[in-house]
């Protein structure tokens, strides 16, 4: 069956049963309705088949708005197809414009008549709403007339809710006894289904066919132009969906169809579906569109009203329009109830024949019409995208106010959208500037590190308010730097300064602090730059700013020329007080950096999110990333691995950016930490080092591959890129162990390949550099390994040293007994007497990164010196903490050790529930029913102390902090990492 005569059987049937009266002498009107494309014409033809088969005479004609001005047009067709037509009527049609004479309506009637005499007859009129004026006022005078002789009249009319009010149907004025009406309706999709597999001959994927369906939308002529487009080009290996525009499609028939069916429905209605599918033609984001539809009301009065706008349409016919197309299913509701196009194709083909220049002005209507109805700025200037420039100042500040909102929410591509579109609307140089400087930062984050250049340069060349310029330069001058371009970054901040800023010290403080930061990125730069600083800090420090101060405090603590605690008592009276708003950030970032080498890491973090929280973060600002670097060494700090391995970004090269940066040096010790060397190797392999841009951020790399080599068996690799390091910082006047520890990992290679005399050079001078700034981690890092090159009893002293100093980083800053606290006070009070070196170590954050390998190093020690108890004690230790915090290599080395002490491998788990001793677990599950230590120790007839020994250890093995937590931690053989509190409670 053909794809219009699918679900017809009743109108078929009603149609022979309707021939068979008039067989019999009684005629009648048999009207089949519907709207374009639902196979009114095949039904017409299958209709006059049929009746021709039982024995009637055929008349037929198909009505055109070609002839609408020919009188009498339809019903010549008709008569003309009878013999002696000529004979019998005596006339042919009269040309255009001439009267009709008086007597031919009943010539024509007689003549149809004497046809009837000979044969019964079907008079087949197809679309019969086109015919001419004199055609239906006969047919319509011949229906009433026909009911006593033996012709059938069957004619079909389009019914379609059109935005246009249509004229009134054949059967208007004629008594309902006349006629018999059908509505044709669209194919099931059911149907249309089976057609589809039927037509193709061959399994095709469900999903494909539910695309034809819905392209076709239950319409039988739209349906067989797409299966004639798609012919025979549906295997089983097809694709899962269908294309979404027609330029896919050949020959063409599908567009040609949809072309057909816009032309049958009249210009206000195609001006109304090509408005709705110049809405829909961005469907990237259903979500954004239910958002963005009217304010709260319903979204299908909201678009009706907008249509109608867009298309200059009668609002009042606009809903009746999308109701009658959902019900024919070339809509479908979309998000919200508002309404699409069934399928992106159908869509497509509305849009094919639509010039761009009325596509644009269309978009432009659009958008007025949502502004004055209140959108969000977004949707405005959705539409705007696809307008023409509108030349007035109302769309540039929609477009600028969407990107604001698109960068807040963190859409770079929606936010560069926008602000390209914004520099075709006209605007004054001074505005133009600043948004050149946005999208130039933005273009250069987010495409490629050479995009936004041209840009920000541009931005740099238009003039503009000093403060706008200060952020010009700053941006291009970052992106120069990130460059390798250092030096001509600082040449475009000076050459801003010397011409610009005269009266607004506040600003050129800004320039000279951007500049010292820019430095970092060549070495001879920097010593220039920060000579000029400390010179003029020296004679008048409001000169700097605290900004600029902040900077000396940096350079100083990475020079080895302050301690932590001197450096954080300057940076907190510098934060206290009041800053410049461009400068603040330059503050911010800077204390935050020495926050964390001052092991002061929850100070560190609130510091970056408050620097974050000023940065707009579609500018270039060398603060910006300087932020997200501390962030990212904190978390390495607190050897937070999967934190740094959950960035995708860190585990690959940057496109655009040939060298290395911090987070992925991070994230190649992350790998190595966690046992993923083969991964940490492709990372490393990724970046060609041998004419890379000398910055800070190569030496972190250069560190991280070291420790990579080292830990794959490769010592004397490992040195070289150790010693590289050093030689880089070294030339930027970085030599304290607070950035990367370069001489006791080279110290540690020294020592693997038998040469001890240099191990001993370095970690003895990474010592004497520990001891001025003091903190545990340097210090206990620089002791540890000098006791491992030192050996012997000496260097079991020494490690002994590192452990305790790095236990009150790791312990003692952050809970554990009363009884370890009083244990610590006590020990810091022998040390800052009796220490031979006259290292003080002051309390810190947890430092369990470095405690670990301390804790081995001290194993390794007693192991040697035949203190095998202690010895597995302490590498125990170290391997719990090691399985705590994820430190699989740590772990690893920790257990070798203890295979190396003669010590039997353990054979229960380190750490969780299932490491605990009987007597740990007893007095924990009494502690975890809320009974005191003392209540337990009566119970079980303990000491207190005793009690609380136990329950410390369960603490340290459950990785838990409190008592709350120890009901959930007894069923948990996991674990989390943390100090205990004070287990006394």
């Amino acid at each position: 069956m053909s794809v219009a005569l699918r679900e017809r059987r009743e109108e078929l049937e009603l149609v022979a049963a309707e021939a068979e009266r008039a067989r019999a002498g009684a005629g009648r009107l048999v009207l089949l309705r519907g709207a374009t494309g639902t196979g009114r014409t095949a039904l017409l033809e299958a209709a006059a088949e049929q009746a021709e088969a039982a024995g009637m005479r055929v008349l037929r004609a198909r009505c055109s708005p070609d002839h609408t001005s020919v009188p009498f047009g339809a019903v010549f067709q008709l008569l003309a197809h009878g013999a002696g037509f000529d004979s019998a009527a005596g006339e042919e049609p009269d040309p255009p414009g001439t009267p009709p004479h008086r007597g031919r309506p009943a010539r024509l009637w007689r003549l149809l008549r004497s046809y009837a005499d000979d044969v019964p007859l079907l008079v087949a009129v197809d679309d019969v709403h086109l015919a001419d004026e004199s055609s239906r006022r006969w047919l319509v005078e011949a229906v009433r007339r026909i009911d006593r002789l033996p012709v059938l009249m069957v004619v079909t009319e389009r019914s379609q809710y059109d935005i246009d009010p249509p004229a009134d149907g054949l059967v208007h004025a004629l008594s309902p006894a006349l006629v018999r009406t059908r509505t044709l309706a669209p194919l099931s999709a059911g149907s249309a289904a089976e057609l589809v597999r039927s037509a193709l001959g061959r399994p095709v994927p469900a999903e494909w066919v539910d695309d034809c369906v819905r392209a076709g939308a239950g319409s039988p002529l739209l349906l067989r132009a797409l299966l004639d487009d798609l012919g025979g080009t549906a295997t089983e290996d097809a694709p899962a969906a269908l294309p979404d525009n027609c330029a896919a499609l050949y020959p063409g028939s599908y567009a040609a169809a949809v072309s057909w069916w816009l032309d049958s429905a009249g210009p206000t209605t195609t001006e109304v579906a090509r408005a709705l599918a110049a809405l829909d033609d961005d469907e990237e984001d259903d979500e954004k569109d239910e958002d963005n539809a009217n304010g709260g009301g319903g979204h299908g009065d909201a678009d009706a009203g907008l249509l109608a706008r867009m298309a200059g349409a009668d609002p009042a016919r606009v809903p009746g329009w999308l109701t009658a197309m959902t019900g024919l299913g070339l809509l479908r509701p979309g998000p919200g109830g508002r309404p699409r196009y069934a399928h992106p194709l159908l869509r497509d083909a509305v849009l094919s024949s639509w010039s761009g220049a009325l596509r644009q002005a269309a978009h432009h209507r659009a958008a007025e019409a949502m502004l004055r109805r209140g959108d969000s700025a977004e949707a405005v200037a959705g539409q705007l995208l696809r307008s023409a420039p509108v030349g007035e100042a109302w769309a540039t500040g929609v477009l600028l106010d969407a990107a604001d909102l698109a960068v807040r929410d963190d859409r770079s591509d929606d936010a560069l959208a926008f602000l390209r579109r914004a520099l075709d609307e006209p605007m004054p140089d001074a505005r133009r500037s600043v948004v050149l400087t946005e999208l130039g930062s933005l273009e250069y984050a987010t495409v490629r590190s050479t995009a936004g250049i041209p840009r920000l340069a541009e931005a740099m060349r238009l003039p503009g308010l000093p403060r706008d310029r200060v952020r010009a330069a700053v941006a291009l001058g970052t992106a120069l730097a990130r460059q390798g371009e250092a030096r001509t970054a600082i040449d475009v901040l000076r050459g801003l300064e010397d011409e610009h800023l005269t009266g607004h010290p506040d600003l050129v403080r800004t320039v000279q602090t951007a500049s010292a930061l820019l430095s970092d990125h060549d070495p001879a730069t920097r010593r220039e730059v920060y000579r000029w600083l400390r010179e003029t800090a020296e004679r008048s420090p409001r000169l700097v700013g605290t900004a600029g101060q902040a900077l000396l405090v940096r350079y100083e603590s990475t020079a080895g020329l302050t301690s932590a605690a001197s450096a954080m008592r300057r940076i907190r009276a510098l934060l206290a007080q009041p800053a410049d708003p461009l400068a603040e950030g330059f503050l911010l970032g800077t204390a935050a950096a020495v926050a964390q080498w001052a092991d002061q890491l929850d100070e560190a973090e609130r510091l970056v999110r408050r620097g974050l929280a000023g940065q707009r973060p579609s500018l270039l600002h060398p603060m910006h990333l300087a932020l997200q670097n501390v962030r990212v060494d904190i978390a390495a700090a607190r050897g937070a691995y999967a934190e740094l391995l959950a960035d995708p970004g860190a585990l690959s090269p940057v496109a655009g950016r040939p060298d290395p940066a911090n987070a992925q040096a991070h994230a190649l010790i992350a790998l190595v930490e966690t046992g993923r060397t083969e991964e940490a190797t492709v990372l490393a392999d990724g970046f060609d080092l041998q004419n890379p841009y000398d910055s800070w951020e190569l030496n972190r790399f250069l560190y991280a591959r070291g420790v990579l080599r080292a830990a794959t068996g490769d010592p004397a690799g490992a040195l070289g890129d150790f010693l590289e390091c050093g030689r880089h910082q070294s030339a930027r006047d970085v030599v304290s162990p607070v950035v990367t520890p370069w001489r006791t990992a080279s110290a540690e290679c020294h020592l693997a390949l038998g040469r001890p005399r240099q191990a001993l050079a370095l970690a003895e001078e990474e010592l004497r550099l520990a001891t001025v700034w003091n903190t545990p981690r340097v210090l206990g890092r620089a002791l540890r390994v000098l006791g491992t090159a030192t050996g012997g009893r000496r260097g079991l002293e020494l490690t002994d040293r590192a452990v305790r100093i790095l236990r009150r980083g790791a312990d003692g800053a952050s809970g554990g007994t009363r009884e370890s606290t009083r244990e610590a006070t006590q020990e810091s009070a022998r040390e800052a007497t009796s220490d031979r070196d006259g290292i003080a170590a002051p309390g810190g954050e947890p430092v369990e990164t470095e405690l670990i390998p301390a804790l081995i190093a001290q194993g390794r020690r007693l192991t040697a010196v035949g203190e095998r108890a202690r010895a597995r004690e302490a590498l125990r230790e170290a391997a719990e903490r090691a399985e705590r915090l994820g430190a699989v290599r740590m772990r690893a080395s920790a257990e070798a050790a203890l295979r190396e002490g003669g010590a039997r491998r353990a054979a229960t788990a380190r750490t969780g529930s299932g490491s605990l001793t009987a007597s740990e677990r007893r007095i924990a599950e009494l502690a975890a029913q809320s009974r005191t230590n003392m209540e337990i120790a009566e119970l079980l007839h303990l000491a207190r102390r005793t009690v609380e020994t136990h329950l410390t250890s369960a603490y340290r093995k459950l990785g838990i902090r409190r008592r709350a937590e120890l009901g959930a931690a007894l069923t948990d053989a996991g674990s989390r990492s943390g100090p205990p509190e004070d287990t006394r409670a």
